[in-house]
């Protein structure tokens, strides 16, 4: 139906501009694109703002550049000279009251040696990962543990809390105990499928197979994430319609039909970019199968607090602190981000730091309290650099900012993939599904799932 098709596409994320853009790459200009973004702005987690004067993102802030998906969207777009890799300063881990090195070598946190956690973990633990490749793994091929149980089984406790779940934390705002191991490092399971005697095995295993990947693991844009949603939404040419919220979809003839407020909009297809419990509202009364299993998807949230602090503010020497569970400090991680990204470090520049706070389980309080959660973010800051013999910055800060994203990130738990992968078999025809909770919470996987869903509406329309 190149020319002649009418499309609504639900959510103004990452997802839904990707979406959108592909359509009318494929479908040409005469193809009318209607996006529809319940709040009062696009990029969904992605939001790049003004802090002290100097452009961050106080959402997502970068992306694996050993995926293709972004990268490849990126460079398509003409943007490509604006990716910019870390410096070499590396995170460091909270605990105990001090800063340990992040572990290594590690895959996601879990260590391939006791040594990489030597100092870090507890004594018991240590001897229980020397030991751990001559205990009988008994693994069940096909077997969906959490991360957190075979790490806490096969490595100890301590080694979950102080190494896994500062690491998983940042990426999936939930702790290693909530997430699947086939989600979050397929991988893994794989090696575990496949006959790896231990969990030791299976590690070291694939850390030699990554070793011959060279370059960097992280890029992020000059400018920020704000520069790509830009391009995207000129690209897409659609009719962006924000402050509007979608109550419903339902099928009408072969098409189907978008409410909004009173109005009922005809469409050839619609795109659903929005997060899984979401789209199960929109589906509720006309695709009740679906909408059930989408709204039993738990969601994590999470507040950035992003901090501008006096132009050469001295902090300790990393590109960051992961804070270990349990470890005392409120925020769960801290990002110096003018000593991880080059381009954000001048003399005369602010220095720019992130404060994180929320994990699932953990309910992220309303506006109410953003100056205590400021407070939190300083007093916290303030420890870690006394730790680290740095004086303590609070008396330095410029401007802040407190962006809160309620309900945010999908929960990965066991079993996740397999049950939104039924979903996406079993969609209706000319509905896509896409966003975060489908294929991995990460921009390249956001941008490959948003490209397999215009796929599949282009094969339904063909």
């Amino acid at each position: 139906m190149p020319g002649v098709a009418r499309i609504a596409i639900v959510g103004g994320g990452i997802s839904g501009l990707t979406a959108a853009y592909r359509l009318r790459r494929a479908l040409g200009a005469e193809t009318t694109l209607d996006l529809f973004e319940a709040s009062d702005r696009i990029g969904g987690v992605l939001h790049t703002t003004t802090v002290g004067g100097q452009t961050v993102d106080v959402g997502a802030e970068a992306f694996i550049v050993r995926r293709p998906e972004a990268l490849e969207l990126v460079t398509e777009l003409g943007l490509a000279d604006r990716i910019v890799s870390p410096t070499p300063r590396r995170p460091a881990v909270w605990s105990g009251g001090r800063l340990h090195p992040l572990p290594s070598p590690a895959l996601m946190g879990i260590p391939a040696t006791p040594a990489a956690v030597e100092g870090l973990v507890a004594s018991g633990d240590l001897d229980r990962m020397a030991a751990e490749a001559e205990r009988p793994l008994g693994w069940r091929t096909g077997a969906d543990p959490s991360v957190g149980a075979l790490v806490a089984d096969r490595f100890g406790e301590s080694v979950v809390a102080r190494s896994v779940d500062p690491m998983l934390g940042g990426v999936y705002s939930s702790l290693a105990g909530d997430i699947g191991l086939r989600e979050a490092m397929p991988a893994l399971a794989a090696r575990l499928d496949g006959g790896a005697p231990s969990l030791t095995a299976a590690v070291n295993e694939l850390i030699t197979a990554g070793a011959s990947v060279s370059g960097p693991v992280f890029g992020t844009l000059v400018g920020g994430y704000g520069v790509l949603l830009d391009a995207l939404r000129g690209a897409a040419a659609a009719d962006v319609r924000v402050a509007s919220r979608v109550l419903g979809v339902e099928p009408a003839g072969d098409g189907w039909r978008v409410h909004t407020d009173d109005t009922a909009h005809a469409y050839d297809a619609v795109v659903l970019a929005t997060p899984a419990w979401e789209s199960g509202r929109l589906l509720r009364r006309s695709v009740p199968e679906l909408a059930a299993p989408l709204e039993a998807v738990r969601a994590a949230s999470s507040v950035v607090v992003s901090i501008a602090l006096a132009p050469s503010t001295p902090l300790p020497e990393h590109s960051g602190v992961l804070v270990g569970t349990g470890e005392g400090l409120r925020a769960k991680a801290f990002t110096f981000s003018s000593q991880k990204w080059a381009h954000l470090a001048a003399p005369d520049r602010p220095v720019s730091v992130r404060a994180s706070f929320g994990r699932f389980g953990a309910p992220v309080p309303d506006e109410s309290v953003d100056d205590q959660l400021r407070a939190e973010a300083l007093e916290d800051l303030d420890e870690v650099c006394r730790a680290a013999g740095a004086a303590p910055v609070s008396d330095r800060v410029i401007d802040t900012r407190v962006r809160r994203w309620n309900g945010g990130l999908p929960v990965y738990g066991p079993g996740h993939l397999t049950e939104m992968a039924r979903i996406i078999t079993a969609r209706p025809r000319r509905l896509a599904l896409t966003g975060s909770s489908y294929a991995g919470v990460g921009v390249p996987a956001c941008i490959g799932q948003a490209g397999r869903a215009a796929a599949a509406l282009l094969d339904d329309l063909s």
